[in-house]
């Protein structure tokens, strides 16, 4: 890969969380765009109904720019628009069309629907801790490397539990997604509600409670950490994944050697 193309492509990282940086620089940019009666400034106990769905809009936004922004990296990279592509695994990607392959990702129920419900529940009734609601200071990049490794060692554990616990329990909750013994990018939610459950949403509420994130932080740390596990998933190996294993943080490569053995690297975010 040339040194052009490897450039371009870790700027993918910065466009990930391109929300909430822009949000968040200048003189509280997000004052000037939104009325100020959208903010929750009253102390909770204060507060005269349902909390503002703002914080709550801006993070699934957040989301969905990140992830656009991934789609196009990963099909022009596909192309072989970024460099040479090199597959993990020996025998090469499994065929299949880019839309079919979108579209398929973007319709899970196991993956985007439970999680924007989840999202939307724990904030709209308002059961998240109080910090996640403010809108003051920015982003605390502190905060949001916790939730990232509180998150990804929440779901090593569940990921473990998952494989050892019982034959039945892994046949309910996670063997549906190791049927993907060579997976693709757009298979990173395709698995169970039982899946989600345990390896996603109970990693996130816990991480909550433990991290005072604000808006911009938790912003942040989901477009992050959504993102970071589909592109563990992509069949070709990126540009950053050398960066990426010298320090501690997993690559593709890792999570298809256990999507093909099963018995090694239960981490996704960090090895």
């Amino acid at each position: 890969m040339s040194v052009a193309s490897s450039a371009a492509t870790f700027l993918l990282w910065p466009l990930i969380v391109a929300l909430p940086l822009f949000m968040t620089t200048g003189s509280n940019r997000y004052e000037n765009i939104f009325p100020a009666d959208w903010f929750d400034s009253a102390p909770r106990e204060l507060r005269d109904g349902w909390p503002s769905p703002l914080g709550l809009s801006l993070g699934l936004l957040a989301v969905a720019v990140g992830q656009v922004f991934v789609l196009v990296y990963f099909s022009i990279r596909r192309e072989g628009h970024l460099g040479t592509l090199t597959a993990i695994q020996k025998e090469g990607p499994r065929p299949y069309q880019l839309m079919e392959g979108i579209r398929t990702h973007l319709a899970q129920p196991e993956g985007f629907v439970m999680l924007g419900a989840y999202l939307c529940i724990y904030w709209m009734l308002d059961w998240m801790p109080s910090s996640y609601y403010s809108f003051s200071g920015g982003i605390n990049w502190l905060h949001v490397f916790a939730q990232l490794l509180i998150t990804d060692f929440l779901q090593f554990i569940a990921h473990l539990l998952e494989h050892r616990v019982s034959a039945a329990f892994y046949r309910a909750s996670h063997k549906p997604h190791h049927r993907f013994t060579n997976p693709r990018l757009f298979d990173a939610f395709d698995g169970s509600p039982a899946d989600t459950l345990c390896m996603i949403l109970l990693p996130l509420l816990l991480t909550s409670r433990v991290v005072p994130a604000n808006v911009w932080s938790y912003m942040t740390f989901g477009t992050l950490y959504a993102n970071w596990l589909v592109l563990v998933h992509a069949e070709y190996s990126h540009a950053w994944d050398g960066v990426f294993r010298a320090v501690g943080f997993g690559t593709a490569a890792d999570h298809h050697v256990h999507h093909k053995l099963f018995v090694f690297n239960f981490g996704h975010l960090f090895m």
